[in-house]
């Protein structure tokens, strides 16, 4: 009896010894499945190629699923995984994305191709361009010559001299008078066409001039501009002050809703006949970027200054999208507040009626937070 109690205790010695064997290998599987997972994952949100600029044609079918869109753009060879796309249009809230033919390239990230499919692409296919130039929402013209330099055979400087150039300018007047006249009214911009190239993905060709290249630019803007035409003519606003308050709430707010809140901020102020005060207005004519700026940057003497100067200045400061522009045609009404500033750590935006209350907002959510 005894020697089976100790050959029974013996076994199942060696059973809980198999069982902690199976389960330790079992246990170093799933570790090393999920790090291997989360490798591929990881991989998977890079770009296919960052080396790899050239173009590949891709037709994306009308009621294609994201699912669907992440095979499509796997099987040719532009992203490295299509469930890894799928899930990250997912959690990104991603949508909108357009039927159409696209150009990809390999070294493009997920957030530059989920952009061009938001965007849309061509009803056929097209020559395969020699380069992609992607204009972000926001950008100055400036910044929009530094992007063509470096992606194109042209210089900084040769397109901020066609921009600068009387006859150019005259020649796109001529052509889309509805939405240059305006600014061919006003004399002292710093360029006439800031505000007017619109932020979004262009082709680029090398037999094509840089003049075509920048007349694709005003033409898309045109192009959007023209859905709103009417209403900017009932508001009783030109185009040109259209853009430019755009292009203040462009960079003041991020989500639509703070947009329009902010546009009628702007309006309140203009109401009652005080200066906007734009921090956006002083980099500007400071020509300069920085996260806060002194009481001496506020003086700076510039007509584009608008802490100095009442009104919406010469022109726009940068080049806004399309929902700027609806924010600063369809503000939210229901806003009295004559202030406002962004907390720039988290994008929330702060209201306030009076200067008192600014000011202790200014405080808490500003001032303390860069002691």
């Amino acid at each position: 009896m005894e020697k089976q109690v100790k050959m029974k205790n013996k076994e199942d010695k060696m059973v809980r010894k198999i069982v902690t064997i199976v389960v330790s290998v079992l246990v170093l599987c799933i570790v090393v499945a999920g790090i291997s997972f989360y490798f591929y994952f990881k991989a998977g949100l890079e770009p296919l190629n960052k080396e790899n600029k050239s173009l590949i044609q891709v037709e994306i079918p009308s009621g294609t699923t994201s699912k669907g869109i992440g095979s499509i753009l796997e099987e040719k060879k532009v992203i490295k995984s299509g469930f890894v796309f799928s899930y990250y249009i997912k959690k990104n809230n991603l949508s909108d994305f357009k039927a159409g033919y696209y150009q990809f390239s390999p070294s493009m990230t997920l957030s530059e191709i989920s952009a061009l499919l938001q965007e849309g692409g061509t009803a056929d296919p097209e020559a395969l361009a020699d380069a992609k130039i992607q204009i972000p929402e926001g950008y100055s013209l400036e910044q929009i010559a530094t992007l063509i330099g470096k992606k194109t055979k042209f210089s900084k400087d040769d397109v901020l001299a066609l921009l600068k150039d009387e006859t150019f300018f005259n020649k796109m007047l001529k052509k889309y008078p509805q939405l240059l006249t305006s600014t061919s009214e006003v004399n002292n911009t710093r360029y006439k066409l800031e505000g007017y190239l619109f932020p979004a993905t262009y082709n680029y060709y090398k037999k094509n001039s840089l003049e075509s290249l920048i007349e694709q630019m005003i033409k898309a803007s045109n192009n959007v501009m023209e859905k709103y035409y009417d209403k900017i003519t009932q508001s009783k606003k030109s185009v040109q002050q259209t853009l430019t308050l755009a292009s203040l709430v462009e960079k003041e707010g991020v989500t639509t809703a703070d947009r329009q809140k902010i546009a009628q901020v702007f309006y309140n102020r203009m109401d009652k006949e005080m200066p906007l005060q734009s921090d956006i207005s002083v980099l500007y004519a400071l020509g300069t970027h920085k996260e806060f700026l002194s009481n001496k940057d506020t003086q700076v003497d510039s007509p584009y200054n608008l802490y100095l100067n009442k009104g919406y200045g010469p022109g726009p400061f940068n080049n806004p999208s399309e929902d700027a522009i609806m924010a600063v045609l369809n503000p939210d009404i229901n806003v009295s507040d004559l202030y406002f500033l962004a907390d720039t750590s988290t994008g929330k935006v702060y209201f306030a009626k009076t200067y008192e209350e600014h000011l202790k907002l200014k405080k808490q959510y500003i001032d303390d937070k860069t002691k």
